[in-house]
């Protein structure tokens, strides 16, 4: 089935607003450039009710409908990722180091390519608002907004997402009830013995074995602490200690991150992350300091909003081009603030084969734009018709 018809006859508009986004990646909550293009964007739609500067560089416009009704809440990402582009395209970045690597320059343009539809036809009732927020990828962007007050002070009801997703079918969707991605949280250990020449480890205190120790008992938490159907990820993705074969090091240090989408699941990793560095301090005589900093809570979606959403988007791309019940990814995503404070959903859109996300190489498909703004159009006329 195809998108909308209006919105498909402005695909190459579209496309030149997402390479032009491509070239100029900002970083963080810096997003003041692609902000500005944005709100130009905005005007020209003949949207006036614009309000910027939202957890630094964050926009909010309001697109009023016929008649009373509430306000739904449509969100797109801006911000790119600290990584030297390697497409060669030549629409590549040309701010060394900074590159659209997860798409969002794709999602900006598809609630742009939305917004211009919805300001032409105003088919709908109540309020839409348009959320273009900085910092997902670090930072949590989303959740500094709804700390400054968009729901309230927007009075919104409920709130939508899409992300892009190689290696599914251009222009299909899938999404899921409850839990879609996890909490991302990171631990740091730290571990401190003495060192001393490699011949004479008897007259060192080893913090090499030690944060051996420490990292394999980490891999058995989920093993044998997590229960059998338990959603559970432990990496341990840094060890750092040494410098030459002949020294045994002072320090050592270990990073990762944990995935869960539970909180008592979650509390039991800190638990159990806590008793094995005090253990391994005291079997090997050593100090090891733990620290668990929580990220981003789990995206969880709402089950009505859930299913609403894969119902619009069989509207776009067919019966068999939507799956309702994907299951959860251990992904995370900041988007999970705005479904902790709203109802909502969270989708993810196929643009087909290429390379993934967060990939030097990795381009979004111009061609599944209008999919993606076609659903955040229909959404809208279906949460909110207009009243007869």
């Amino acid at each position: 089935m195809p998108p909308v018809n209006r919105i498909a006859d402005y695909a190459e508009d579209m496309k030149g607003w997402r390479r032009w986004m491509h070239q100029n990646p900002e970083l963080q909550f810096e997003c003041h450039k692609t902000a500005g293009f944005v709100v130009e964007r905005l005007k020209e739609f003949g949207i006036t009710d614009i309000h910027e500067g939202i957890a630094t560089s964050g926009v909010v416009a309001i697109i009023e409908g016929q008649g009373d009704g509430p306000t739904i809440g449509l969100r797109a990402d801006m911000d790119a990722l600290p990584i030297l582009e390697a497409t060669g395209l030549d629409y590549a970045s040309k701010e060394d180091g900074k590159m659209h690597a997860c798409g969002h320059d794709g999602h900006t343009t598809m609630l742009l390519g939305a917004a211009r539809y919805l300001a032409e036809t105003r088919n709908f009732s109540g309020r839409v608002a348009l959320i273009f927020q900085p910092a997902e990828e670090g930072g949590g962007g989303a959740g500094v907004m709804v700390e400054e007050g968009i729901m309230d002070r927007f009075d919104i009801a409920q709130v939508y997402a899409i992300h892009n997703t190689p290696g599914h079918t251009p222009g299909s969707f899938y999404t899921t009830p409850g839990a879609i991605m996890a909490a991302a949280d990171t631990f740091h250990i730290h571990v401190k013995g003495q060192g001393g020449h490699g011949a004479y480890p008897n007259e060192c205190k080893d913090p090499v074995v030690a944060a051996v120790a420490v990292c394999n008992g980490l891999q058995t938490i989920v093993s044998r602490n997590r229960k059998g159907l338990d959603d559970l990820v432990v990496s341990v993705t840094q060890i750092h200690t040494g410098t030459i074969d002949n020294v045994i090091p002072d320090t050592a240090y270990l990073n990762g991150t944990v995935r869960t989408f539970d909180k008592g699941i979650q509390q039991m990793v800190i638990d159990r992350m806590q008793a094995i560095c005090d253990g391994v301090a005291q079997a090997y005589d050593v100090e090891v300091a733990f620290d668990f900093e929580k990220g981003y809570p789990p995206t969880i979606n709402h089950a009505e909003q859930a299913k609403f959403a894969a119902e619009v988007a069989r509207d776009v791309a067919g019966e068999a081009g939507v799956i309702g019940d994907a299951g959860p990814e251990m992904g995370a995503e900041d988007f999970a603030y705005m479904l902790e404070a709203r109802p909502g959903a969270y989708l993810f859109l196929g643009q087909g084969d290429g390379a993934g996300l967060h990939h030097p190489e990795y381009n979004f498909n111009d061609d599944v734009a209008p999919y993606g703004a076609s659903f955040f159009a229909k959404l809208v006329e279906a949460a909110q018709p207009l009243q007869k």
